[in-house]
């Protein structure tokens, strides 16, 4: 199933996993550089919260054409308050960054070219980012007197350091897909990188889904709280699965056939 529409500049449309898992598949398509205009961060927006309201098994983003994103379509900036910027942030991580994460299922970012601003910061909002082997990113944002502000900064920090957020958001260079894989920032780097993402989209959406979203919940508790509150929440996450089919079934499945043989219904 798609939803393709003209007017659109993001895509959404339904894949099928070969065990008949759902993975929604979000597409950037706003040619010729994808730039984040309103009606991109609108329709970005309305896809999600579509989402949020019927969570598929897994999702793919990626994007049309030769780059990913040239980044925000800086005409959004010119003439706005202080206070009309600080909205803007606001709704931004309201309806982009904060419900991407809490998506109850593995979230894959795929990034074949160039991927500045916005589009590195949705990445980084994402579990795990596939990147092509010529994908470059960038957070530019002080070639016009602004700090990332989409939540850049601090995922990189999480990533990778806060020296390593420092250096890259305060020289706004771009760095390739090796440097940023060897930071911790991108997840793979392959030569096909939408194949990867894809294949890998459709075996996360085929296994224990419930399961993926509790391993979300615990690394969300530690984000915000530390070790502790993450030991502290981990038995409750991690007990309430004993009342899944997936779990039970799985236990059964090891105990008479042996590991790996186990089928999952995200249930």
């Amino acid at each position: 199933m798609s939803e393709h529409s003209p007017e659109r500049s993001v895509q959404l449309a339904i894949e099928h996993t070969a065990k008949g898992a759902h993975v929604a598949v979000l597409a950037l398509d706003n040619p010729p550089l994808n730039l984040f205009e309103q009606k991109v961060f609108d329709d970005l927006a309305a896809h999600i919260a579509q989402l949020v309201a019927s969570p598929p098994r897994a999702v793919l983003i990626r994007a049309e054409g030769k780059v990913v994103s040239g980044g925000v379509d800086v005409h959004l900036f010119d003439g706005l308050s202080p206070d009309e910027a600080e909205q803007l942030w606001t709704r931004s991580f309201a309806s982009l960054s904060a419900p991407l994460e809490a998506l109850p299922c593995p979230v894959v970012f795929c990034a074949h070219g160039l991927t500045l601003t916005a589009a590195f910061e949705i990445a980084l909002a994402c579990d795990i980012i596939v990147a092509g082997p010529r994908a470059k990113f960038g957070l530019v944002e002080k070639v016009v007197g602004l700090t990332p502000s989409m939540g850049g900064p601090q995922r990189i920090a999480e990533r990778a350091g806060s020296g390593r957020a420092r250096e890259l958001v305060m020289t706004g260079d771009l760095y390739d897909a090796a440097t940023l894989a060897e930071w911790g920032v991108v997840n793979i780097v392959d030569d096909e990188p939408l194949q990867r993402a894809r294949e890998l989209a459709h075996q996360l959406a085929d296994g224990p889904t419930r399961a993926h979203a509790a391993t979300k919940q615990i690394i969300s508790a530690w984000r915000e709280r530390g070790i502790e509150h993450a030991d502290a929440v981990t038995p409750r996450i991690s007990g309430e699965l004993f009342a899944t089919t997936d779990l039970r079934s799985a236990v059964r499945s090891f105990l008479e056939d042996g590991p790996g043989k186990a089928s999952f219904l995200g249930e």
